[in-house]
């Protein structure tokens, strides 16, 4: 039987289609000063071939990876096939070396990691960059040359789209004003970012949740608390993915796993709430 494939949202005016879940590549190659729940191993390249082929299977198309995620771009750029199947979003501002994170969103060093996750991904343009906030994110957006520079990869062709991943409401305001995209956690217990949704909405700028299941965290709280009978209840994955999509604009949920049967589940449930009136 023929998994139901996931539909695809615009992502906002963008031009880009994304599907409705994207798969984050954290785990592709970093697995130090992590916060998930648990430790895991990197998966060895046939665990990796097999994540991205069930991905593609699924209909994933969106693949959120970063300087920042270890040897995440170099693999992807090994194990990825038919480049164009794929919309590929990087990050800059953020290194992560000696297992500390780094920050630097000078135009010197943003135009350099460009054209370095060019090189890793083994590709000529990237579809999406977003900027790997440090916290600070009116600062980076009003006093550095991040976006002005970013502005200038897109004229160029380097990139098709730009955004910011925010760590603060009035920062993911400023984003949805300044940018095409803007990546901000959300879920049932992190709401705060409500408005920057909306905000999003209304100006047709693509929107990109991560989070959504609190890192895994909101699975293990449930798995210690499994009072509830009702499905929607029971199904943390479920109630936080009916909650996100609930919110007009959300183009699609970034989820990081290594675990294909994880990836199928994600789609599953994806289609599930979805198809609920």
């Amino acid at each position: 039987m023929t998994a139901s494939i996931l539909p695809r949202k615009p992502l906002g005016n963008t031009g880009i289609e994304v599907s409705c879940l994207g798969l984050g590549c954290v785990k592709l190659g970093r697995n130090e000063g992590v916060k998930y729940p648990s430790g895991f191993t990197l998966p060895d390249d046939k665990e990796a071939r097999q994540i991205l082929a069930v991905a593609r299977d699924q209909g994933i198309n969106l693949i959120d990876t970063a300087p920042a995620y270890g040897s995440s771009e170099e693999r992807l750029g090994k194990l990825l096939e038919s480049r164009q199947q794929w919309v590929l979003s990087s990050k800059v501002g953020e290194e992560f070396e000696q297992g500390q994170s780094r920050f630097d969103f000078s135009a010197r060093h943003v135009r350099f990691s460009v054209e370095r996750s060019l090189k890793r991904l083994r590709t000529d343009y990237l579809d999406l960059v977003l900027i790997h906030s440090d916290g600070n994110d009116r600062d980076i957006i009003e006093n550095s040359a991040c976006i002005e520079t970013l502005v200038r990869c897109r004229e160029q062709g380097l990139i098709r789209a730009f955004g910011m991943s925010t760590k603060t409401v009035a920062g993911g305001l400023l984003a949805v004003s300044a940018c095409d995209v803007v990546m901000l956690t959300y879920n049932p217990d992190a709401t705060e970012d409500g408005t920057v949704i909306a905000a999003a909405a209304e100006a047709g700028k693509g929107v990109l949740i991560k989070k959504a299941l609190g890192s895994g965290h909101l699975l293990m709280a449930d798995q210690r608390n499994e009072s509830s009978s009702a499905p929607e209840q029971a199904d943390p994955v479920a109630r936080s993915m009916a909650f996100v999509f609930a919110r007009e604009g959300v183009s699609s949920i970034i989820i990081g796993t290594i675990n294909p049967v994880h990836i199928r589940h994600n789609c599953e449930t994806a289609l599930r709430v979805l198809k609920k009136p």
